[in-house]
């Protein structure tokens, strides 16, 4: 059954891999974005989205984007603001989703963010969580590990070209990791199954490997020699102490998450492995990026 489907964040990772993965599943996607006329909105489009405008600060907004829609899929993030603006946000959302009666809310969280961890930006999205099951939307929550694809960008990126992984956990504690595409194509599951995932809270991951393991993958996709460096956790709370947080938690408690049980549950999804990741991006032109002569 053809479902509309409004999706939040469609032009960042998560909501633009989970509006594909619904159109490619032949759901009717509205395409919520700040600014329709951006050229990742335009590629949306160009694949048969329907983009609406829609602020999360704007209720009159987000309320003419849902109404009518079967599903929402909702995606908050403090980056660029701060925890407090992405809880009032994100509960705004929640309850324009339950004026609009939506028949399905699937809310992306992080993993362990039920669980007390004292994470700035896990404990916001436990708040969200906490509103959309008081709601009374049918919801599902699904709760990503860490993203592989960060490792393409930013910080990562400019150690690989140098030659080292720097990541602020030690070599041998492994961490759970999956890639967006993965993340959109669980959401899209629950989407279009919404009777065997409503009321469920799912933590999510494609793969589990060591910071060393990651560095030999990486050196192996790239052609080229690379090491993990154990970052100081007090260099990372020099630019942030909610990520110092994270990998502080990382590193004692771990990011567990039963991969070998979701890849028996849901084989459609795919379930990427970071070898298979690592191989497809273009590394050639990521490490050249920015290099001086």
């Amino acid at each position: 059954m053809s479902l509309t489907v409004a999706v939040t964040g469609a032009t960042g990772a998560q909501g633009g891999a989970t509006a594909r993965a619904l159109l490619a599943a032949g759901h009717h996607v509205r395409a919520l974005t700040r600014d329709p006329a951006s050229p990742a909105a335009e590629a949306l489009a160009a694949l048969g989205a329907e983009l609406r405008r829609a602020d999360f600060d704007d209720r009159g907004s987000l309320d003419a984007a849902l109404a009518g829609a079967d599903a929402l899929f909702a995606v908050t993030t403090p980056f660029g603001t701060d925890t407090a603006t992405e809880v009032r946000q994100g509960e705004a959302l929640v309850d324009a989703a339950a004026g609009a009666g939506l028949g399905h809310v699937v809310f992306t969280s992080a993993a362990h963010a039920d669980r007390a961890t004292g994470v700035p930006h896990y404990d916001s999205k436990d708040l969200i969580e906490r509103h959309l099951r008081a709601s009374g939307v049918p919801w599902t929550v699904i709760a990503p590990a860490a993203f592989m694809d960060n490792y393409a960008t930013g910080w990562t990126l400019e150690g690989l070209r140098d030659g080292s992984f720097l990541w602020p956990m030690p070599s041998g504690t492994p961490l759970t990791l999956i890639p967006a595409t993965d993340i959109g194509a669980f959401a899209a599951l629950a989407i279009g199954r919404r009777g065997d995932f409503a009321g469920r809270r799912i933590d999510i991951a494609s793969d589990e490997l060591t910071p060393e393991a990651i560095a030999a993958v990486l050196a192996a996709a790239t052609g080229r020699p690379i090491g993990h460096h154990e970052v100081p956790l007090f260099v990372v709370r020099r630019h942030s102490t909610d990520l110092a947080a994270m990998f502080a938690y990382f590193a004692t408690h771990g990011l567990s998450v039963d991969v070998a049980a979701l890849r028996r549950a849901y084989p459609e999804v795919g379930w990427t492995t970071f070898a298979d990741w690592a191989a497809a991006q273009d590394w050639t032109a990521l490490l050249s990026e920015g290099v001086h002569a």
